[in-house]
């Protein structure tokens, strides 16, 4: 048995109104296949191209490993200069990813090999981040802090990326006090017997190939496994919906300091106690019992 995905809807490409119609308003995700042609990016930028421009920067890089109570939050696991880790991504699979790297402020040059594209939305400049990973590396199922609207350029190989909108939180063992699910659920192989209610569960996927953008609506979860070693941009734009925008604002302001307040208080019991309360939360809500 597998998760309930269907294909996210794939364009050539679309205009403003197109987009804001049939995507933005329903807040329903899409793949543009053919975007950015005209960008030097869609040429210029792959694995050798970055270690060339930024070889010499030491960059943060993060693995699979479960949230440790001592770690503050997005905190690295690790750090390499930009041209070994690029050796490493193209010589074997790798668990290190570089997540929310903002190039504008490590490689200015980079900001002449693509445009703001006017999708009607007002993207915030200052926010391009990169995103890379190895062979077989991926991310925790999880959705951004502040529930904005992300258009997600893929450059160099292959991306599998499975969604959820917000209604699917019941059944999806989402971390109280946090942004994730489970980190043992492997959602590219579910085990249905450890997680019965993901058969609930009603989402969509994509594989993403060179050039091509996702559109990823408001608060949308995520999960992004690298088929093969590769890098992504994320471009986004404020949660327009005021339930979502009133989210991030609480996300921001008042969880993460409270659950960073609770990981100094109680530890690793603090840790324990909410990846207890996913399973115990998900199946009552589903009146589910063992």
């Amino acid at each position: 048995m597998a998760l309930n995905l269907q294909d996210i809807p794939r364009v050539k490409t679309i205009s403003k109104e197109a987009f804001l119609t049939q995507y933005f308003k329903p807040q329903k995700p899409v793949v543009i296949e053919r975007f950015i042609e005209d960008w030097p990016a869609y040429s210029k930028w792959n694995l050798a191209y970055i270690k060339q421009i930024a070889g010499d920067i030491t960059v943060p890089l993060y693995d699979d490993r479960p949230v440790d109570y001592k770690e503050g939050f997005n905190e690295p696991h690790a750090k390499m200069k930009m041209a070994d880790y690029v050796d490493l991504l193209k010589r074997e699979p790798t668990k290190y990813r570089i997540f929310l790297w903002n190039i504008l402020k490590e490689v200015p040059q980079l900001q002449n090999d693509f445009s703001y594209p006017d999708f009607g939305l007002r993207l915030m400049k200052g926010l391009p981040m990169l995103f890379f990973g190895g062979r077989d590396s991926y991310t925790f199922m999880h959705y951004d802090i502040d529930l904005a609207n992300i258009f997600h350029f893929h450059f160099e190989g292959k991306k599998r990326v499975i969604l959820f909108d917000q209604k699917q939180n019941d059944y999806l063992y989402k971390i109280p006090h946090s942004l994730i699910t489970r980190e043992d659920i492997d959602f590219n192989n579910p085990d249905f017997e450890k997680w019965p209610m993901l058969k609930k569960a009603q989402g969509f996927k994509a594989e993403l190939n060179h050039g091509e953008v996702l559109y990823m609506p408001e608060g949308y979860w995520h999960y992004m496994r690298y088929i093969t070693p590769g890098f992504s941009m994320s471009l986004r734009a404020i949660a327009r919906n005021p339930k979502n925008f009133g989210k991030a604002v609480y996300n921001l302001l008042i969880m993460r300091n409270y659950d960073n307040a609770m990981r100094r208080l109680k530890g690793q019991q603090w840790i324990d106690w909410k990846n207890e309360q996913a399973i115990v939360r998900t199946h009552q809500k589903n009146g589910f019992t063992r």
